[in-house]
């Protein structure tokens, strides 16, 4: 009877040690996933960014709606996130072509940082930039 007894409140500690545990293993990994989501949206930014720079210069008419046009339909497969295309310079040969997008990716955490007295944003945002100076021949 002694053994039973012993074995209960064992497993009774390794119930409350889970207890703590387990919602700290859930915090810690939705706010992995919170990072990579705004990571992933990062990475998808820089590349629109990059691809429509570069269709951006190579063309030799309309440049800018060249690099607008590629950098949106870079992003139209993308479901995380929200992007904003901005597109300056360009029309002359070897004049830069700037192209920035602007994503927000929604923050998770926002709600919960409430609770503990942390004042946390709803989304977190960021902007990639990409410069290449427009071909001529």
């Amino acid at each position: 009877m002694k053994r039973w007894i012993q074995r209960l409140g064992s497993r009774r500690a390794e119930l409350d040690e889970a207890a703590f545990a387990l919602p700290v293993l859930l915090l810690v990994s939705l706010g992995l996933v919170n990072l990579a989501l705004l990571g992933f949206a990062a990475i998808n930014a820089g590349n629109a960014a990059n691809y429509g720079a570069r269709m951006g210069s190579m063309a030799q008419t309309a440049p800018v709606s060249a690099a607008y046009a590629a950098a949106q339909n870079k992003l139209s497969a993308v479901r995380v996130g929200n992007y904003t295309v901005s597109v300056t310079g360009g029309g002359q040969p070897g004049s830069p072509i700037t192209v920035s997008v602007t994503y927000r990716v929604p923050n998770y955490f926002g709600g919960l940082g409430r609770l503990f007295g942390v004042d946390t944003p709803a989304e977190f945002q960021g902007r990639a930039n990409a410069i290449f100076r427009q071909e001529g021949w």
